[in-house]
């Protein structure tokens, strides 16, 4: 089943094409808030290697487990607001490197502060949401920016949270009598069933595996084209994007642990 999200794109003004050149520390007085996008400029560093992306993966990960996903499970925590599946990322396939030219301010995402923090959460101790949200536009929306429609850090961080609101995991588990729970595992086809006919049959539904051995459901990574179509196939080398997983085990059925605000680490002991 294919789903556009062209016409969320249309919902944002019409921009050209925003990359700004090389800067340094030194001259971070001439840089202004480029909320709104800029037109090319003609000092730009070659596009070549960053917008010759064709797929993305629209990421996201379910707290309750995001814990044991990480190879020092102390340093994470859940914030009390956060009760469903939050936004990891939106990554563009096949680039080794984004332009570093770009830089992003708390400005840029200010009317989106509330949503982003239910939303988008850092799930770390140790990161601000805002370091998460400027870390995934350095390395990911920077070259996400080569569309347009996603040309600025603002407009980004708007199209993720209009995918996240498409993409509702939970009330489509919630609707197949999937919940979490620290008793009942499911199998992958129950998931899948409940899952591929709205986020598209390439889905990934990635598992870790706890300290005691259980396959536990972290994350789902949701194939789209550049367009912004469900579904996309992309082949070659692409950047690892930790914390690390494997796809959910066909013959073991996995758990879909619940989420503990208070032990985050152990929400199932």
């Amino acid at each position: 089943m294919c789903r556009s999200v062209l016409p969320l794109l249309v919902t944002l003004s019409p921009a050209l094409l925003l990359l700004l050149p090389d800067y340094t520390n030194t001259q971070e007085e001439h840089w202004k808030d480029y909320k709104y996008g800029r037109q090319q400029d003609s000092e730009l560093p070659d596009k070549k290697e960053f917008c010759s992306w064709k797929c993305l993966l629209f990421t996201l990960q379910w707290p309750g487990a995001f814990c044991q996903s990480l190879h020092q499970p102390a340093v994470c925590m859940i914030p009390q607001n956060v009760n469903n599946w939050t936004i990891h990322g939106l990554w563009p396939q096949d680039v080794m490197d984004c332009c570093r030219c770009w830089p992003m301010f708390k400005s840029d995402v200010q009317e989106l502060e509330a949503e982003l923090n239910e939303h988008w959460p850092s799930l770390l101790k140790n990161q601000s949401s805002f370091h998460f949200w400027r870390d995934e536009w350095l390395k990911h929306g920077a070259c996400a920016a080569c569309v347009e429609g996603m040309n600025s850090p603002l407009r980004y961080f708007q199209i993720n949270l209009k995918l996240r609101a498409q993409f509702d995991i939970h009330k489509l588990l919630e609707d197949a009598h999937i919940s979490p729970s620290c008793d009942r595992p499911y199998k992958l086809s129950e998931v899948q069933q409940a899952l591929v006919p709205h986020l598209g049959e390439k889905l990934h539904i990635q598992c870790v595996t706890d300290e005691k051995e259980r396959e536990v459901w972290f994350q789902v990574k949701v194939p789209l084209s550049r367009n912004l179509t469900v579904g996309c196939d992309h082949h070659g080398n692409t950047k690892p994007h930790p914390p690390h997983g494997h796809p959910c085990p066909t013959d073991t059925p996995f758990y879909y642990f619940p989420i503990d605000h208070q032990q985050p680490q152990t929400p199932c002991g």
